[in-house]
Protein backbone atom coordinates (compact mmCIF):
# COMPACT_ATOMS: atom_id res chain seq x y z
CA UNK A 1 0.00 0.00 0.00
CA UNK A 2 2.89 2.33 0.74
CA UNK A 3 4.04 2.17 -2.89
CA UNK A 4 0.93 3.97 -4.12
CA UNK A 5 0.91 7.75 -4.18
CA UNK A 6 -0.55 10.80 -5.95
CA UNK A 7 -4.09 11.56 -7.08
CA UNK A 8 -4.82 10.99 -10.74
CA UNK A 9 -7.59 12.55 -12.81
CA UNK A 10 -8.38 11.09 -16.21
CA UNK A 11 -9.21 14.10 -18.38
CA UNK A 12 -11.35 13.12 -21.36
CA UNK A 13 -10.71 14.94 -24.61
CA UNK A 14 -12.59 15.57 -27.82
CA UNK A 15 -10.73 16.70 -30.93
CA UNK A 16 -7.72 17.43 -28.74
CA UNK A 17 -9.64 19.67 -26.32
CA UNK A 18 -10.19 18.84 -22.65
CA UNK A 19 -13.81 18.15 -21.70
CA UNK A 20 -15.33 20.18 -18.88
CA UNK A 21 -15.90 17.27 -16.49
CA UNK A 22 -12.19 16.47 -16.25
CA UNK A 23 -11.33 20.11 -15.54
CA UNK A 24 -14.05 20.19 -12.88
CA UNK A 25 -12.64 17.16 -11.08
CA UNK A 26 -9.15 18.66 -10.98
CA UNK A 27 -10.45 21.03 -8.27
CA UNK A 28 -11.33 18.45 -5.59
CA UNK A 29 -8.43 16.30 -6.78
CA UNK A 30 -6.04 19.15 -6.04
CA UNK A 31 -7.39 19.56 -2.50
CA UNK A 32 -6.99 15.85 -1.77
CA UNK A 33 -3.47 15.75 -3.19
CA UNK A 34 -2.41 18.79 -1.15
CA UNK A 35 -3.83 17.28 2.06
CA UNK A 36 -1.64 14.21 1.40
CA UNK A 37 1.42 16.26 0.47
CA UNK A 38 1.40 14.57 -2.94
CA UNK A 39 0.92 15.53 -6.58
CA UNK A 40 -2.19 15.94 -8.69
CA UNK A 41 -1.59 14.17 -11.99
CA UNK A 42 -3.76 14.68 -15.08
CA UNK A 43 -3.82 11.71 -17.46
CA UNK A 44 -4.63 12.34 -21.13
CA UNK A 45 -5.13 9.74 -23.86
CA UNK A 46 -5.84 10.62 -27.49
CA UNK A 47 -4.27 12.67 -30.27
CA UNK A 48 -3.08 16.28 -30.52
CA UNK A 49 -3.13 16.69 -26.74
CA UNK A 50 -0.90 19.75 -26.30
CA UNK A 51 -3.80 22.17 -25.73
CA UNK A 52 -5.54 19.77 -23.36
CA UNK A 53 -2.32 19.35 -21.38
CA UNK A 54 -1.95 23.12 -21.01
CA UNK A 55 -5.58 23.37 -19.87
CA UNK A 56 -5.06 20.65 -17.26
CA UNK A 57 -2.02 22.47 -15.87
CA UNK A 58 -3.88 25.78 -15.74
CA UNK A 59 -6.63 24.13 -13.70
CA UNK A 60 -4.26 22.73 -11.09
CA UNK A 61 -2.42 19.66 -12.37
CA UNK A 62 1.10 19.37 -10.92
CA UNK A 63 2.04 16.89 -13.62
CA UNK A 64 0.58 15.57 -16.86
CA UNK A 65 0.96 12.10 -18.32
CA UNK A 66 0.07 12.14 -22.01
CA UNK A 67 -0.45 9.11 -24.25
CA UNK A 68 -0.82 9.85 -27.95
CA UNK A 69 -1.13 7.55 -30.93
CA UNK A 70 -3.31 6.37 -33.78
CA UNK A 71 -4.70 3.63 -31.52
CA UNK A 72 -6.39 6.39 -29.50
CA UNK A 73 -7.68 8.61 -32.30
CA UNK A 74 -11.23 7.38 -31.58
CA UNK A 75 -12.76 6.28 -28.33
CA UNK A 76 -12.31 2.58 -27.60
CA UNK A 77 -13.02 1.08 -24.19
CA UNK A 78 -10.58 -1.75 -24.89
CA UNK A 79 -7.75 0.51 -26.05
CA UNK A 80 -8.13 3.13 -23.33
CA UNK A 81 -8.41 0.44 -20.64
CA UNK A 82 -5.19 -1.17 -21.91
CA UNK A 83 -3.34 2.15 -21.78
CA UNK A 84 -4.54 3.14 -18.30
CA UNK A 85 -3.79 -0.35 -16.99
CA UNK A 86 -0.18 -0.04 -18.18
CA UNK A 87 0.16 3.44 -16.67
CA UNK A 88 -1.31 2.39 -13.33
CA UNK A 89 1.00 -0.62 -13.10
CA UNK A 90 4.02 1.59 -13.82
CA UNK A 91 3.27 4.61 -11.64
CA UNK A 92 0.97 3.13 -8.94
CA UNK A 93 -1.42 6.03 -8.21
CA UNK A 94 -3.24 6.15 -4.89
CA UNK A 95 -6.50 7.08 -6.61
CA UNK A 96 -7.89 7.60 -10.09
CA UNK A 97 -10.87 9.91 -10.66
CA UNK A 98 -12.80 10.25 -13.91
CA UNK A 99 -16.08 11.73 -15.09
CA UNK A 100 -19.29 9.71 -14.85
CA UNK A 101 -19.80 10.11 -18.58
CA UNK A 102 -20.77 7.35 -20.98
CA UNK A 103 -17.06 6.76 -21.60
CA UNK A 104 -16.09 6.96 -17.94
CA UNK A 105 -18.83 4.57 -16.88
CA UNK A 106 -17.56 2.06 -19.42
CA UNK A 107 -13.89 2.56 -18.62
CA UNK A 108 -13.87 2.55 -14.80
CA UNK A 109 -15.20 -0.99 -14.15
CA UNK A 110 -13.05 -2.49 -16.91
CA UNK A 111 -9.95 -0.92 -15.41
CA UNK A 112 -10.91 -1.89 -11.85
CA UNK A 113 -11.29 -5.52 -12.90
CA UNK A 114 -7.80 -5.46 -14.43
CA UNK A 115 -6.27 -3.88 -11.31
CA UNK A 116 -8.29 -6.01 -8.87
CA UNK A 117 -9.78 -3.04 -7.07
CA UNK A 118 -13.22 -1.53 -6.60
CA UNK A 119 -15.22 1.30 -8.17
CA UNK A 120 -17.36 3.99 -6.56
CA UNK A 121 -19.74 5.10 -9.31
CA UNK A 122 -21.59 8.38 -9.95
CA UNK A 123 -20.16 10.17 -6.93
CA UNK A 124 -21.23 13.61 -5.76
CA UNK A 125 -18.81 14.05 -2.85
CA UNK A 126 -15.14 13.29 -2.13
CA UNK A 127 -13.24 13.36 1.15
CA UNK A 128 -9.84 11.85 1.94
CA UNK A 129 -8.31 10.67 5.20
CA UNK A 130 -4.86 12.22 5.00
CA UNK A 131 -3.43 9.72 7.50
CA UNK A 132 -4.38 6.63 5.47
CA UNK A 133 -5.02 7.99 1.97
CA UNK A 134 -8.44 6.32 1.96
CA UNK A 135 -11.13 8.26 0.09
CA UNK A 136 -14.71 8.46 1.30
CA UNK A 137 -16.85 8.54 -1.83
CA UNK A 138 -20.41 9.87 -1.47
CA UNK A 139 -23.08 8.91 -3.98
CA UNK A 140 -26.89 9.19 -4.03
CA UNK A 141 -28.93 5.98 -3.91
CA UNK A 142 -32.64 5.16 -4.19
CA UNK A 143 -33.15 7.92 -6.76
CA UNK A 144 -31.47 10.47 -4.53
CA UNK A 145 -33.50 9.73 -1.41
CA UNK A 146 -30.41 8.67 0.53
CA UNK A 147 -26.65 9.13 0.38
CA UNK A 148 -24.23 6.23 0.50
CA UNK A 149 -20.62 6.50 1.67
CA UNK A 150 -18.14 4.09 0.09
CA UNK A 151 -14.56 3.31 1.07
CA UNK A 152 -11.99 1.00 -0.46
CA UNK A 153 -9.39 0.76 2.33
CA UNK A 154 -7.64 -2.47 1.38
CA UNK A 155 -6.81 -2.05 -2.31
CA UNK A 156 -5.13 0.50 -4.53
CA UNK A 157 -5.63 2.39 -6.70
CA UNK A 158 -9.00 3.63 -5.56
CA UNK A 159 -11.20 4.30 -8.60
CA UNK A 160 -14.31 6.46 -8.78
CA UNK A 161 -16.44 8.27 -11.31
CA UNK A 162 -17.73 11.76 -10.51
CA UNK A 163 -20.91 13.23 -11.92
CA UNK A 164 -20.46 16.17 -14.30
CA UNK A 165 -21.55 19.53 -12.95
CA UNK A 166 -21.18 18.58 -9.27
CA UNK A 167 -17.93 20.49 -8.77
CA UNK A 168 -17.65 23.93 -10.27
CA UNK A 169 -14.70 24.47 -12.54
CA UNK A 170 -12.18 26.84 -10.99
CA UNK A 171 -10.47 29.80 -12.58
CA UNK A 172 -7.56 28.83 -14.83
CA UNK A 173 -4.07 30.10 -14.07
CA UNK A 174 -2.29 30.23 -17.40
CA UNK A 175 0.97 31.20 -15.68
CA UNK A 176 1.28 27.77 -14.03
CA UNK A 177 3.82 25.29 -15.38
CA UNK A 178 4.20 21.57 -14.82
CA UNK A 179 6.12 18.58 -16.07
CA UNK A 180 4.50 16.84 -19.04
CA UNK A 181 5.51 13.21 -19.44
CA UNK A 182 4.75 11.63 -22.80
CA UNK A 183 4.32 7.87 -22.70
CA UNK A 184 4.39 5.69 -25.80
CA UNK A 185 1.95 2.79 -25.61
CA UNK A 186 1.06 0.51 -28.51
CA UNK A 187 -2.08 -1.58 -28.26
CA UNK A 188 -1.48 -5.16 -29.45
CA UNK A 189 -3.51 -6.46 -32.38
CA UNK A 190 -6.76 -8.02 -31.31
CA UNK A 191 -7.15 -6.01 -28.10
CA UNK A 192 -9.43 -3.43 -29.72
CA UNK A 193 -12.36 -5.49 -30.96
CA UNK A 194 -14.67 -2.66 -31.97
CA UNK A 195 -14.09 0.03 -34.58
CA UNK A 196 -16.00 3.07 -35.77
CA UNK A 197 -17.07 2.41 -39.34
CA UNK A 198 -18.97 5.62 -39.96
CA UNK A 199 -19.46 9.03 -38.37
CA UNK A 200 -22.63 11.00 -38.89
CA UNK A 201 -22.02 14.70 -39.44
CA UNK A 202 -25.69 15.39 -38.76
CA UNK A 203 -25.62 13.87 -35.28
CA UNK A 204 -22.36 15.67 -34.49
CA UNK A 205 -23.87 19.03 -35.38
CA UNK A 206 -26.97 18.32 -33.33
CA UNK A 207 -25.05 17.11 -30.27
CA UNK A 208 -26.24 18.59 -26.99
CA UNK A 209 -23.59 19.41 -24.38
CA UNK A 210 -25.87 19.71 -21.37
CA UNK A 211 -23.07 19.08 -18.88
CA UNK A 212 -21.12 22.09 -20.18
CA UNK A 213 -24.07 24.49 -20.54
CA UNK A 214 -24.34 27.50 -18.24
CA UNK A 215 -28.04 27.98 -19.04
CA UNK A 216 -30.56 25.17 -19.59
CA UNK A 217 -34.27 25.49 -20.35
CA UNK A 218 -36.01 22.13 -19.91
CA UNK A 219 -39.47 20.97 -20.92
CA UNK A 220 -41.58 18.22 -19.43
CA UNK A 221 -44.92 16.47 -19.74
CA UNK A 222 -46.68 19.74 -18.94
CA UNK A 223 -45.86 20.99 -22.46
CA UNK A 224 -48.75 18.86 -23.65
CA UNK A 225 -47.34 18.01 -27.07
CA UNK A 226 -43.95 17.89 -28.81
CA UNK A 227 -44.65 20.97 -30.92
CA UNK A 228 -44.58 23.08 -27.75
CA UNK A 229 -40.87 22.45 -27.37
CA UNK A 230 -40.55 25.30 -29.85
CA UNK A 231 -41.38 27.85 -27.14
CA UNK A 232 -38.83 26.19 -24.85
CA UNK A 233 -36.23 26.50 -27.59
CA UNK A 234 -37.17 30.14 -28.20
CA UNK A 235 -36.49 30.96 -24.56
CA UNK A 236 -33.26 28.96 -24.55
CA UNK A 237 -32.07 30.75 -27.69
CA UNK A 238 -32.73 34.24 -26.34
CA UNK A 239 -30.94 33.33 -23.09
CA UNK A 240 -28.01 31.80 -24.94
CA UNK A 241 -28.72 28.38 -23.46
CA UNK A 242 -29.58 24.85 -24.54
CA UNK A 243 -32.73 22.74 -24.38
CA UNK A 244 -33.15 19.98 -21.80
CA UNK A 245 -36.02 17.64 -21.05
CA UNK A 246 -37.53 15.40 -18.41
CA UNK A 247 -37.70 11.64 -18.80
CA UNK A 248 -41.45 11.83 -19.40
CA UNK A 249 -40.92 14.03 -22.46
CA UNK A 250 -38.17 11.76 -23.78
CA UNK A 251 -40.17 8.57 -23.18
CA UNK A 252 -43.09 10.12 -25.04
CA UNK A 253 -40.83 10.55 -28.06
CA UNK A 254 -41.10 14.34 -28.03
CA UNK A 255 -37.34 14.94 -27.95
CA UNK A 256 -34.18 12.78 -28.26
CA UNK A 257 -32.61 11.14 -25.20
CA UNK A 258 -29.52 13.33 -25.55
CA UNK A 259 -31.57 16.17 -24.00
CA UNK A 260 -32.65 14.21 -20.91
CA UNK A 261 -31.74 15.54 -17.48
CA UNK A 262 -32.07 13.30 -14.45
CA UNK A 263 -31.12 10.04 -12.80
CA UNK A 264 -31.21 8.12 -16.10
CA UNK A 265 -30.10 11.12 -18.16
CA UNK A 266 -27.42 13.70 -17.56
CA UNK A 267 -26.43 15.41 -14.33
CA UNK A 268 -26.06 19.14 -14.82
CA UNK A 269 -25.04 22.14 -12.76
CA UNK A 270 -25.69 25.28 -14.82
CA UNK A 271 -25.80 28.84 -13.55
CA UNK A 272 -29.49 28.98 -14.54
CA UNK A 273 -31.97 26.12 -14.91
CA UNK A 274 -35.50 26.84 -16.11
CA UNK A 275 -37.95 23.95 -15.62
CA UNK A 276 -41.05 24.28 -17.80
CA UNK A 277 -43.95 21.95 -17.20
CA UNK A 278 -41.81 19.66 -15.05
CA UNK A 279 -43.45 18.46 -11.84
CA UNK A 280 -40.19 17.66 -10.05
CA UNK A 281 -39.99 13.88 -9.75
CA UNK A 282 -37.11 12.77 -7.54
CA UNK A 283 -35.32 11.23 -10.54
CA UNK A 284 -35.28 14.60 -12.32
CA UNK A 285 -34.26 16.55 -9.23
CA UNK A 286 -31.27 14.24 -8.79
CA UNK A 287 -29.93 15.48 -12.11
CA UNK A 288 -30.38 19.26 -11.74
CA UNK A 289 -30.62 20.18 -8.06
CA UNK A 290 -27.00 21.40 -8.14
CA UNK A 291 -27.93 24.33 -10.40
CA UNK A 292 -27.03 27.78 -9.07
CA UNK A 293 -30.46 29.32 -9.78
CA UNK A 294 -33.62 27.31 -10.51
CA UNK A 295 -36.72 28.85 -12.07
CA UNK A 296 -39.90 26.75 -12.30
CA UNK A 297 -42.95 27.39 -14.48
CA UNK A 298 -45.91 25.10 -13.74
CA UNK A 299 -49.65 25.50 -13.51
CA UNK A 300 -49.82 23.21 -10.44
CA UNK A 301 -48.95 25.29 -7.34
CA UNK A 302 -48.27 22.09 -5.38
CA UNK A 303 -45.73 20.69 -7.84
CA UNK A 304 -42.63 19.42 -5.96
CA UNK A 305 -40.37 21.45 -8.27
CA UNK A 306 -41.39 24.58 -6.36
CA UNK A 307 -39.84 23.14 -3.18
CA UNK A 308 -36.33 23.59 -4.59
CA UNK A 309 -36.93 26.47 -7.03
CA UNK A 310 -35.44 29.89 -6.28
CA UNK A 311 -38.18 31.52 -8.36
CA UNK A 312 -41.54 30.04 -9.29
CA UNK A 313 -44.28 31.06 -11.71
CA UNK A 314 -47.68 29.41 -11.38
CA UNK A 315 -49.38 29.68 -14.75
CA UNK A 316 -49.88 28.34 -18.25
CA UNK A 317 -46.42 27.93 -19.72
CA UNK A 318 -47.81 28.51 -23.24
CA UNK A 319 -48.55 32.05 -22.07
CA UNK A 320 -45.69 32.57 -19.62
CA UNK A 321 -42.77 31.43 -21.81
CA UNK A 322 -43.57 33.58 -24.90
CA UNK A 323 -44.11 36.59 -22.65
CA UNK A 324 -40.83 35.96 -20.83
CA UNK A 325 -38.99 35.50 -24.13
CA UNK A 326 -40.41 38.77 -25.46
CA UNK A 327 -39.37 40.70 -22.35
CA UNK A 328 -35.83 39.32 -22.46
CA UNK A 329 -35.57 40.32 -26.13
CA UNK A 330 -36.58 43.86 -25.17
CA UNK A 331 -33.95 44.01 -22.45
CA UNK A 332 -31.29 42.62 -24.76
CA UNK A 333 -32.19 45.19 -27.38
Amino acid sequence: MGEYKNIWVFVETLDGKAKNVGLEILGPGKKMAESMGEELVAVLIGTNLDDAAKAAVSYGADRVISVEGNDFADWSAEGFTFALDKLAEKYKPCALLMGATSNGRELAPRLAARLKTGVAADCTGLEIDSSTGTIKWTRPVYSGRMLSEIECPESRPQIGTVRPGIFKRGEPDTARSAEITKESISVPAGVIRTTIVEKSAESAEGAVKLEEAEIIVSGGRGLGKPENFSIVKDLADVLGGVVGASRAAVDAGWIPHAHQVGQTGKTVGPKLYVACGISGAIQHLAGMSGSDVIVAVNRDPDAPIFDIADYGVVGDLKEVLPALTAEIKKLRA
